[in-house]
């Protein structure tokens, strides 16, 4: 009986487009709560595989 009046209250307070939405932010961050206790952070800067940058040489003196 509980569990009908608070979905209820949910179904009134989001209106029935935003609920999908919502549960799917609510299970994305519980399965990060979940990946972080067991420590599998994904890695928030994955490498690229872009050629180290180059610079250009100093200038030199020219000789006369």
């Amino acid at each position: 009986m509980h569990l009908l009046i608070i979905a209820i209250v949910v179904l009134v307070l989001f209106g029935g487009r935003k609920i999908p939405e919502v549960m799917r932010g609510l299970g994305q961050g519980v399965r990060e709560f979940k990946d972080g206790m067991r420590g599998d952070q994904p890695n928030p800067n994955p490498p690229t595989n872009t050629p180290p940058s180059t610079t250009t040489p100093a200038p030199t003196e020219e000789k006369k």
